[in-house]
């Protein structure tokens, strides 16, 4: 159901989109029209039909550090063989470490108030240092590095460190049980392992010590392992266990120095990612070092509108994507603002204090964040000073409608709303942002320069107005690698080529807009089909948003009498009581506000939802559960023990 509301809810100013790196580089290309704004269709059609020229122009305007070649574009007959910069030669950690000088490279603040402030001269001293120890330590070209680690600033220089020598970062955060880590991290066999000493969350300390035996264990390859002092107990790890030392020991014997970056090609692996594995084992997602690089500076620069000197944060963990897409905007000349623990702790306006007191320029969180404000009603604007903030990013989930116009009504009415969509697979956005152009609630506001996204139906024909398969028809830098271990790349194959041939199937049910905007109606793997029409659960949870008693919804599709049939379980707040009249006012918004196929035909209540650890609802391990199935890898799970509330449930039951 398309939103109700036809007028935008922000335009820019003409002097301000004017003044955005997105509009000069469409003006450089003939894409500005004779009213003085972007044709962004003309634009983006010529980025995705000339790639070799959009990506060349787009390298030289970014100015990326590293050496282009001559070859730009080399297709192949299998889409995801195809190469860009095949001749280029750069390092991640260079270009990401190109600033100098004592002004703020890095602001940190945590939990537990903890500050610190490294300058560019600082942080580089603190890799220099790092980087002569891993090269010490025998690392090199291609080894695996890997982090049990916080949002610090030592978990950022240990990974430029490791890139910097050519060494392949992966990380996960440290409130992941043992079991956890070693699922993910066994498969790719590293050498180095940083795990920190503790870590705070929601007023607590938790310390590693309990799991760190099972996980040294389970990852026989790892030759050092190095604790990172930061909530306490560094020194009694290190006492404890014979094969640990400290982070301090390991620098010892090593003061600053010039940094050497390892020039390696555009393809050379940079990360491993991994895949939630709430569907089965984690996926090893490996990416190149080019492709990340310019995909992600592109974003930040064109389509978020960040500057030289911005001051830009992204709430996220070291097992989010968004963690790796925040810290390489210090290749765009930005100072980071990291915080680590609970957004909640000790209020849920923690985050705004940090962005008054540091004067924030972009706040980057996720939709249920922004959702968790409006629902307790809150309006940030009324109490800080976020008069510097020129920006808010929102992913993980889609944005509801309300959501949008909270941010402009709570936060700030000139705000820069930047919804967008990607994933951990490809390391960027399919859809996201233009600061030259209207923003319409519900809609991200359109497909990513250099990326041709299209939405097909079932039989691979491109649909406008109705939902479909996200697709991205041409192949793009910042496709991965591969699967780590995956012999002739069948299962990476499997996972994204086999449903539509020759192109790239992201899992998502998306429609595309009369606005040319996109919205995500959710994961095609959690699409409802009662009776055999296709829902998308993101349809269900947008009728529902308004509703304040509902704190959080999810809605799964269970077998019944030889069909699916729509079960809708509610999260209340401390006051909320489903009784008759709740369950008929939410059946009626749905009914009237989607289809009469949307309405459940169970509604219950419970005491929690099952999430991932990056805060995403986690319908297919509901599904399962009510099915009688086992869950596989619980572990992905931040409250696995909530899952005990959906079995055997006496609603379901007939």
């Amino acid at each position: 159901m398309p939103s109700p509301f036809t007028d935008p809810l922000w335009v820019p100013t003409p002097d301000a989109a004017r003044g955005t790196a997105m509009f000069k580089f469409a003006e450089a290309v003939g894409c500005v029209n004779d009213a003085g704004t972007i044709d962004y269709r003309a634009f983006q059609d010529w980025s995705v039909s000339t790639p070799a020229e959009f990506w060349s122009q787009t390298w030289d305007r970014l100015g990326v550090v590293g050496t282009k070649g001559n070859r730009i574009y080399v297709p192949a007959e299998q889409f995801w063989k195809a190469r860009y910069f095949p001749d280029a030669r750069l390092n991640y950690a260079e270009n990401l470490l190109r600033g100098t000088g004592s002004g703020d490279a890095v602001i940190f603040r945590g939990e537990d108030k903890e500050q610190q402030r490294l300058s560019h001269d600082e942080l580089r001293a603190r890799v220099s240092r790092l980087q002569q120890a891993l090269r010490q330590a025998g690392i090199g070209i291609g080894d695996r590095v890997a982090g049990v680690l916080p949002n610090i600033p030592d978990a950022l220089a240990i990974m430029l460190a490791a890139t910097s020598i050519g060494a392949v970062w992966c990380s996960v955060s440290p409130d992941f049980g043992a079991r956890g880590v070693v699922d993910r991290l066994a498969q790719i066999e590293p050498r180095m392992l940083f795990i920190c000493d503790s870590y705070w969350y929601a007023g607590k300390r938790h310390p590693t010590s309990s799991k760190l035996p099972d996980i040294l264990d389970g990852l026989q390859t790892v030759s050092s392992c190095v604790v990172v002092p930061y909530a306490g107990g560094a020194l009694a790890l290190v006492a404890e266990f014979d094969a640990v030392q400290s982070l301090d020991d390991f620098t010892a014997s090593h003061a600053p120095g010039p940094l050497v970056f390892e020039q390696l090609p555009f393809d050379h692996p940079v990360y491993i990612l991994f895949s939630s594995g709430t569907t089965g084992a984690p996926k090893c997602i490996v990416h190149r070092a080019g492709g990340v690089l310019i995909q992600q500076m592109k974003e930040q620069q064109f389509h978020c509108d960040i500057r030289q000197g911005d001051r830009v944060f992204y709430y996220s963990t070291l097992s989010w994507i968004m963690w790796n897409w925040h810290i390489a905007t210090l290749a765009s000349g930005a100072t980071l603002l990291m915080y680590d623990g609970s957004p909640f702790h000790p209020s849920n306006e923690v985050l705004f204090e940090f962005a008054a007191h540091e004067r924030m320029t972009f706040f980057g969180t996720s939709a249920k964040f922004i959702e968790s404000l409006r629902k307790a009603g809150l309006s940030p604007r009324e109490k800080f000073d976020l008069s510097a903030l020129r920006s808010v990013g929102s992913t993980g989930s889609p944005l509801s409608d309300q959501g949008y116009a909270f941010v402009h009504e709570h936060i700030g009415p000139a705000v820069f709303l930047n919804a967008f969509s990607g994933g951990t697979e490809v390391a960027a956005c399919f859809a996201v942002g233009n600061p030259t152009a209207p923003i319409h609630r519900g809609e991200m506001q359109g497909a990513a320069l250099g990326m041709d996204v299209q939405v097909w139906n079932a039989a691979g024909d491109r649909v406008f107005g109705e939902r479909g398969e996200l697709v991205c028809c041409n192949p793009f830098p910042s496709m991965p690698l591969g699967f780590w271990n995956d012999k002739d790349d069948r299962r990476f194959s499997a996972a994204y080529f086999e449903k539509f041939a020759g192109v790239w199937w992201h899992g998502d049910f998306a429609e595309e807009t009369a606005h040319a905007g996109i919205i995500i109606h959710g994961r095609s793997d959690a699409t409802l089909n009662p009776g055999g029409v296709r829902i998308g659960t993101a349809e269900i949870y947008r009728q529902i948003e308004p509703i304040d008693d509902v704190l959080e919804a999810l809605a799964v599709g269970q077998r019944f009498d030889d069909d699916v049939r729509v079960v809708l379980f509610l999260r209340l707040g401390s006051e909320g009581c489903l009784d008759a009249a709740l369950a008929d006012r939410i059946r009626k918004a749905i009914r009237s506000g989607a289809t009469p196929r949307h309405v459940p035909a169970r509604i219950v209540a419970v005491a929690d939802l099952p999430r991932t650890r990056n805060g995403k609802i986690a319908e297919m391990a509901v599904r399962e559960v009510i099915h009688g199935r086992p869950v596989p890898n619980l572990e992905a799970l931040a409250n696995p023990e909530c899952l005990a509330l959906f079995r055997d449930i006496p609603e379901l039951r007939n």
